[in-house]
Order: C-alpha cells, then structure tokens, then sequence
C-alpha cells in the first residue's frame, strides 16, 4: 500500500473521531449545567460544524502527502466554566470526556469489529482504532490546550492556579517543543502502545 493512500485512510478515520471526541466534551458538560455547546449547534455528528480547516483538513492532507503520521483536531467545542456547577472538578470531567470517548472507540473497533472483517474493510478499521488509541493517550498530557491540562486544578492550589494560567498562552509551543525530544517521543510510545495492545491492535 503507497504511503499516500494510507494516509488518505488515516485522515478518512481521523475526521469522526475528533468530531465525536469534541462532541463528548459538549455533551458532558451540558450535563454539567454549560449549554453553551449545545446553544452553538455544536452537540450533533454533523461534521461541517466541526470541522477546523487546518486540523481537520490541511495537517492531515500535508501529512498525508509526505508520508508522516496523521494527526489533526476539530474546531474545539465551547464551554463555559463559570456556567458548570463546580467549575475545578467539572471542568476536569469534562476534559477527560474526549479521551475516554477516543479509548471506548478504540476498543470497540479493535475488539469487536477488526476480528469480523478483512481486505480493505479490516485496514480501515485497524487504522480508525489506532487514531483513537493515539488521540486517548495524546490528549491526556498535561499541557494546556490538551484535555489532560484540564485535571491539573483539581492538583493545584490557587497559586499553582494561577502559575499554571500564566503558562497556558505558550502551550502550543511547549507541545512542539516536546515533539522534537527524541526521549519523549519514545515516552509517548510506551502508552500508546500499552492501549493498543489493549485493543487488540498489537
């Protein structure tokens, strides 16, 4: 199989799971008493919603077409902490909603589907499972904006709250920085590759 048509593979099983990933986080916390999400028409599975022209589209093409690992987000969903009932905690929930979304999908792909399909059906599936299996994991660091910063004040303090809030503006950078470290790289993989065995991937 050419790396292009892999990739292309990839980015058709990437697009639902962002979108339902995102989807869970406005589901959860509107059960949490934030309607934002829901207000916005962002709790549905219609993807022209969800869809972040760079993350959804450009990335996962411009990666797909050089032969690197896909990945990519959807346009993220908003939610209002002040609107939650107890924001620390529920805000906590919330964020880890979207990773446990992408672990359940991963699990029913690679459990219940992969062992009843073959040829090109079983390549899809296999590939929408390991997506998921890397989002779960990826999303749970604890950097701001990735879900896992979002346990991190129910850890804190209200000073360590408040140095946590002064460093959320660079965690983009501090992502792609980590990225570059050989080290981490193979850190990230040691999870990874724990759930995907989980999942019946390995």
């Amino acid at each position: 199989m050419s790396p292009i048509v892999q990739g292309l593979i990839f980015i058709a099983a990437l697009a639902p799971s962002v979108i339902l990933h995102e989807v869970a986080h406005g589901w959860v916390a509107e059960r949490f008493g934030d309607t934002t999400a829901r207000d916005a028409g962002r709790i549905t599975l219609n993807p022209l919603v969800h869809i972040d022209p760079l993350g959804t589209v450009i990335l996962p093409a411009v990666l797909a077409l050089t032969g690197a690992p896909v990945f990519g987000w959807a346009k993220p969903v908003p939610v209002v902490p002040a609107r939650l009932h107890r924001p620390v905690r529920d805000m906590a929930i919330v964020g880890l909603a979207g990773p446990t979304t992408n672990a359940i999908l991963a699990l029913l792909a690679g459990r219940l589907l992969l062992p009843v399909v073959s040829g090109w059906v079983a390549v899809a599936v296999w590939a929408f499972a390991y997506v998921n299996v890397v989002l779960a994991i990826f999303n749970l660091l604890p950097v701001p904006p990735l879900d896992g910063s979002r346990l991190l004040p129910l850890l804190l303090g209200t000073r360590g709250r408040s140095t946590w809030a002064a460093i959320e503006p660079f965690g983009l950078l501090i992502i792609f920085a980590l990225l570059f470290i050989p080290k981490f790289s193979v850190l990230l993989m040691a999870p990874i590759k724990a759930l995907a065995r989980v999942a019946g991937l390995l």
